[in-house]
């Protein structure tokens, strides 16, 4: 598995968090379970291979930190996509958005234009093109913000 299988995984976790209202302990306890995980091998190969040490820190990590400043992360995706109502993005975009805020802002081996890169190839992958252009959008505006706030 690489960092971007993971990244892809931790996307999928958060997203599970707004249907299930699981803890982020819980929900990775649950969908990372040999048996559980084994099975959706089958619909997505991102689950063919189980994350190693390394990456499954990081999961843990990232969906931890999401659900912890998820509110924050809401914030800036509100600032940065003028016009829309953060409710009205999908959810798939707000969790692939909520992932890269929180990786440019609490990674530091997470260099932004690869934050940024991998969200909007996730959100193309799952949601199509023009999420995929609107994510980038959205984390443009926000990666120029906060390189002007510093």
């Amino acid at each position: 598995m690489t960092r971007g299988d993971a990244r892809e995984l931790a996307v999928h976790l958060i997203y599970a968090r707004e249907f299930t209202g699981e803890t982020p302990e819980e929900l990775i306890r649950t969908r990372l379970d040999h048996a559980y995980y084994t099975g959706l091998s089958q619909d997505n190969e991102i689950y063919t291979d189980r994350p190693g040490k390394g990456l499954r820190t990081y999961i843990d990590t990232v969906v931890s930190g999401v659900a912890r400043e998820v509110d924050a992360l809401n914030a800036y995706i509100a600032k940065y996509s003028i016009g829309w109502d953060v409710s009205r993005i999908s959810r798939l975009a707000r969790a692939v958005m909520q992932l890269a805020i929180y990786e440019v802002l609490h990674l530091e081996d997470v260099p932004t234009g690869v934050a940024i890169s991998e969200a909007v190839r996730i959100a193309k992958k799952y949601d199509g093109d023009d999420t995929g252009a609107f994510v980038n959008g959205i984390l443009g505006s926000f990666a120029r913000g906060i390189n002007t706030e510093v």
